[in-house]
Formats: structure tokens, sequence, C-alpha cells
């Protein structure tokens, strides 16, 4: 099958060819017509489908780039500006329009009348979207936008000097991985003094969140917000109950594999402890992966890398990078993290990173291209709903390419031992982060069932909920105090509620990828292409088996594919 990264912008066909935002009062005459217009029959409501999507298109874009230009200058006040904007006076104001089309919809004699395959999850989740809608929630939702992004604004101003140099907390990371330990525990002591600094702050921030999380989801007649996000995010395909399983089956079968690796990691250093700041170093006289040296570097041999693997690839690289839909360096007035924003009319989208020449760099930036391979195969969907996939598949494209790239980093090393290095701590996290994954989603469930709990409970739950996921081979004593803050790192608590644990069913089903890829590479990328070219027009159980894989986090499974992964590491270890 031929496929393009070549892909343009669509043309609008019902609204004006140069439309641009500005004020409520010049987009609301396209919801009223929508509203007004007669469906006659199966084809006339096609067409409304289509003029439909295009204004979702454009309204999610157009939110899109105020977004990603907000965080890549959290110090612009008028970036800002544009994206409160946004959040209060349009969003807030699209939000009745988008239930009555919804209404308008389903209540159409001829809906009846389209492909059930092809509309299946689409109406499903509109019909969620009804279910869920409330006047009263319109407001606090638009304040919980502007709030949350109040955690990048707080994390982007963090810096710290070490030599008599400013750093990022991102570009200070790289510290970590020196052979010097004085150095390593000099950098983790001020990072973690820095984070105690705004712990404050961030506690109020997130309490805030959380109350008003609370309020919609009572709003919509709800018990708890965990339950109305379960809703939300259309996790039709599993329960609360599967997750607490899973987080059981990665206690049983991973945290032994990861005693071993920091065992292994001990003896390696020569260490008599293994304390925090030791787990990303290397022996004396090994010097720290250093497999680029500043983001044009890092992007010329991600599309060395990738032509390796398919040319289609390494095509959809560059045609971001015509459009200059990267920023990838580190620096100081960024809001932190990474991300792969999907460009609804574009179709190629836009990455952002905090690139500091480090290998978990490479790692992210492979991943989020995983995403962008994602949003360009998924584009030539019909309709924009369609393009708007599961979390759990969008995590599998992103973290299969982690896996499918190892083989081919030469493009980033010069010499066999380094690039045995870098498959080895690449392993290595894809077991390690289990546990963090578990740590994240447990915690998340206690904050929502006990949504009015004191810092002092808060403090005492996550404490409580790390160590249960915590191996013995890491020494914490003395650094309490920054272990009880340890999740004011996470973003996505305060960002994106309740997404973390896609990541540990995704890594499952990147593992299984990989497998196959392993054994047969030509069949494993053409089935992970089907897979993503389907957006999200089959449910999830439909896209694992596109993609060869099975969609299963029950114990004997995680243990099947952590074998498989500690098999693997063991050969590198050799």
């Amino acid at each position: 099958m031929h496929r393009t990264a070549d892909i343009q912008k669509r043309p609008h066909q019902f609204l004006p060819a140069n439309f641009e935002l500005s004020q409520w009062e010049g987009l609301e005459p396209y919801f009223k017509a929508l509203l007004d217009r007669e469906i006659t029959n199966k084809l006339t409501l096609e067409s409304w489908l289509q003029d439909l999507s295009e204004l979702e298109a454009f309204i999610s874009e157009d939110a899109c780039w105020r977004q990603i230009k907000m965080t890549c200058d959290t110090t612009d006040k008028s970036l800002e500006a544009a994206f409160t904007f946004f959040c209060m006076e349009i969003q807030p104001k699209i939000q009745p329009y988008a239930d009555a089309l919804n209404k308008k919809l389903i209540q159409c004699p001829f809906t009846n009348e389209l492909d059930e395959k092809e509309y299946f999850t689409y109406l499903r989740s509109v019909k969620k979207s009804i279910e869920l809608f409330r006047e009263e929630n319109i407001t606090l939702q638009a304040e919980l936008s502007v709030l949350q992004q109040q955690y990048g604004t707080i994390a982007g101003r963090m810096t710290i000097t070490v030599d008599d140099k400013e750093y990022t907390l991102q570009q200070a990371a790289q510290f970590l991985e020196s052979e010097d330990r004085a150095k390593r525990e000099e950098v983790y002591l001020k990072i973690q003094d820095r984070r105690l600094q705004d712990q404050q702050e961030m506690h109020d921030l997130f309490t805030s969140l959380i109350q008003k999380r609370h309020q919609v989801a009572l709003n919509a007649g709800f018990e708890n917000y965990r339950d109305y996000k379960f809703a939300e995010l259309g996790r039709f395909d599993y329960t609360k109950e599967d997750c607490f399983k899973f987080h059981e089956a990665i206690k049983i079968h991973v945290l032994p594999i990861i005693d071993k690796i920091y065992e292994r990691k001990k003896n390696k250093l020569g260490l008599a402890t293994l304390k925090p700041w030791d787990t990303e170093a290397e022996p004396a006289g090994t010097k720290p992966l250093r497999p680029f040296t500043d983001g044009q570097d890092l992007f010329n041999k991600s599309v060395t890398c990738f032509e390796q693997i398919n040319p289609f690839f390494a095509d959809c690289l560059k045609k971001m990078d015509s459009l200059k839909h990267f920023d990838l360096e580190s620096r100081q007035g960024k809001a932190p993290g990474g991300y792969n924003c999907p460009l609804a009319e574009s179709g190629a989208p836009f990455i952002f990173m905090n690139a500091a020449g480090q290998m978990s760099d490479v790692t992210t930036m492979v991943h989020e291209v995983g995403h962008a391979i994602h949003s360009f195969l998924a584009h030539p969907l019909s309709l924009s709903a369609f393009k708007e996939y599961p979390m759990e598949i969008a995590e599998v494209a992103s973290m299969s390419m982690e896996l499918f790239t190892m083989n081919h980093w030469q493009a980033f090393f010069d010499n066999v031992h380094d690039l045995n290095r870098a498959q080895e701590h690449q392993l290595e996290r894809t077991i390690t982060i289990f546990p963090w994954i578990a740590i994240i989603d447990k915690f998340q469930h206690w904050v929502y069932e006990n949504p009015t709990h004191s810092i002092e409970e808060r403090t005492q739950a996550w404490t409580s909920i790390a160590k249960e996921f915590s191996t013995n081979s890491i020494d914490y004593s003395g650094l309490d105090q920054y272990r009880e803050i340890g999740w004011q790192r996470q973003l996505h608590l305060f960002e994106v509620p309740f997404y973390y644990i896609e990541y540990g069913i995704a890594q499952l089903g990147a593992i299984g990828m990989w497998m196959q890829y392993q054994k047969n590479p030509t069949l494993a990328l053409e089935n992970y292409m089907n897979a993503l070219s389907l957006g999200g027009t089959k449910t999830l159980p439909e896209l694992y088996q596109t993609a060869g894989i099975s969609f299963d986090f029950s114990s004997n499974y995680v243990k099947t594919l952590m074998d498989f992964t500690k098999d693997e590491l063991e050969k590198l270890y050799q």
C-alpha cells in the first residue's frame, strides 16, 4: 500500500478560505447554520457531517497553536492571554452548540443508514458526550483549562546553578549521568531543593484542581471524578478493577526484575549502597552517552535512523521540518516535558521537546515521532472525529517506535560499545517505568476517591503507595522530604488527569509489537501502520488485533512479556 507524507491542508468547503478566529461573533453563525440545516436523506447527512468535521478541525487546530506558542515561551504574557481567551471566551460558548449538534445527529432518522462498521465508535462517543454534558460544567471546565496550564509556568521557571552556570532542571539532569559521584549528589540535591521551594504553590494548585474536578463529576451525576473521567476518556474496554489487577501484576512480575537490574548497577559502579543519584550513572572512566550535540543534530540523526526502518517515516519528519513544526531544545522560559500535537487541518503535527544532549532525549524524540506518524497515517480519514484515537493505541504507536528504532541507533553512535549501552539503557527503562506508572495511577484513584483530603493525608497516601511499588535496592535514607513531593514532577497529574495507566497498557502492546518485529520486521511494520491508519474507527481490542497483538494486561500476559524483555536484556549484558 502506497503511503505518502506529503499531506496537504484541506481547502475549506464550508468556512471562508482564510478564516481567522478572533471573536465568538465571527464563529457562531457557522454553528447556527449547521444547527438550522435541514437533513433530508443519507447524502445530506454525510454532507452535514463533512461541514461539521471541517469546523471542528479548524477550531481544534486554532486551539492547538495557541497552546504550542504558549508552551514554547511561557514568559510572553500575550501568548498566555491568547490561550486564556480561547479557554474562557470561545470554548464555553462552543459547548452548548456541540451538545445540540450531537443531539441533532443522534436524533436524525438517517443516522441509522450510516455504515455501522465505519461509524460505530464515533456514534458511541457522541452518545457518551450527550450523557456527560451539563450546562453548569461549562464555566468550571473553562477555568480548569486555564488553571492546569499554571503547572508549566511554575515548573518552567525552575533553574539551578551548577559550576556558576544556570540550567533548567531538564538540562541539569545530564549531570546525574556523570562518573563523579560527588557531582551527581550535588546536582540531585540542588534539583530536589529547587522543587521544595515551590512545593506549597504546587500543593495549592493541585488542591484547587481537585476541588473543581470533583464538582464537575458531581454535576454530571457521578460519585467521584475518577468514575466521571473513565466515562469521558471512553474507557469502554476495561474497568478500574482491571487497573488494580494490573498494579498487582507489576508488583509480582516486574519488581523482582528491577531488583536485579539495580543490583547489577550497584556492582558495576562498585558501590556498597545505591542512592537515587546513582541510577543513571556509569562506572568511573565511562563517559555519559552524548548521542547528539544540539536540536539540529538530533533531527538529522533521527532522519537517518528512520530512513533505515522505513523511508515513509523519515519523509514524515522532513515534511514537519519544512513546515517548522519542531521545537526541540531546552531553554529557560519554556514549559517542561515533550509532546506531539496533532493538527487536525494541516495533518502534519508539531513536536515539542526539551532536549539537553542525553540518551533519554533520543528516546523522547523517537517516542514523539511514533505519535507523529500516527497523525500522518490517520489524516486521510474522512472525518476529524475518526482521527481521535484512544490513548491506549496512541501510546503503542510511540512506545513501539522506541523499540523498533533500537537496532538502528548506529545513527547516533559511532561504536558498538556505546550502541550496546544505549540499547541496555532503553530495555532497562522499558521495565523500570512500570512501577512508576502503577504509583501515579493508584495515587490518582486515591486522590479522587478522597477529594476533601488534607495536604498531610495526601503526603501520607503518596508515601505509602510509593513504598508499595519501590524496590529495596535504592537507599533513600535521609531523603524523605524530597520523596514526599515526588508526585509534583509528574505533569500529567496537573494537566491531563487520569492519563497515565495508558502508558502501562501500551508498553505491554509495544513489547508485543517488538516481539513481532524481532521475528518479521516487514510484517510487524505493516501491521503497525494498518492499525494506526484506522484512527479511532475501531474498538481498542480491534485496533490491537489489527496490529497483531492482544489487548490484555492480565498477570499471565504481563509475565510472558516481562520474561521476553528480561531475556533480551540479558543478551545485551553478556
